[in-house]
């Protein structure tokens, strides 16, 4: 997936200028697809020169005109062929971690089950934010369709993928005594 097809998703649910878009990606987007706010300026410029978006120059009261940009007819089109196109594998896990884990028997095991821990920690704050995202805009999921289904169906893969690492964590801290052999 190229950047441009996270924006043409994003500008599909609602129009935007490059900030808002880059707040999007701090906000929601950027929780599966990350990027700059440069890169998605210079994206943005590339979309239009490629016909995918349109900008509209809007006034603003005490500050420059700002540029929002809503996808266009060959946008949708764009996006709809990427949608359809088959998804590259990501092929097997690779993990850092994993292979200090796998390497336990020659290193310190102390600083390793620190680590595991800190890993852990990181993966539950993210899952305490999807969760409150989860809270406050799904709080009925039988009842989404359309856009806000899809958003939420994603939203639940990231919370089962941090909720799967901190399970994980759990397990390597629990089999991983910190002194001793094992």
């Amino acid at each position: 997936m190229a950047l441009e097809h996270a924006l043409l998703v994003s500008l599909s649910e609602r129009a935007g200028s490059g900030y808002e878009l880059a707040r999007r990606f701090d906000r929601s987007i950027g929780f599966f697809w990350s990027a700059t706010h440069q890169q998605i300026y210079r994206v943005l410029k590339r979309m239009a020169d490629l016909g995918w978006v349109d900008g509209e120059a809007v006034a603003q009261s005490g500050r420059p005109d700002k540029k929002v940009y809503s996808v266009s007819p060959a946008g949708r089109a764009e996006l709809a062929r990427w949608i359809a196109e088959p998804s590259e594998d990501l092929g097997p896990l690779r993990s850092e971690l994993g292979v200090k884990i796998r390497g336990a028997a020659h290193g310190d095991r102390v600083a390793l089950r620190a680590e595991v821990a800190r890993h852990r920690e990181s993966h539950a704050q993210r899952l305490e934010v999807y969760r409150l995202i989860e809270k406050r805009d799904f709080s009925d999921p039988a009842s989404l369709s359309g856009t806000a289904l899809h958003q939420y169906l994603v939203l639940r893969g990231g919370v089962r993928v941090e909720a799967g690492f901190v399970e994980w964590c759990d397990e390597v801290l629990a089999a991983l005594p910190p002194r001793g052999e094992r």
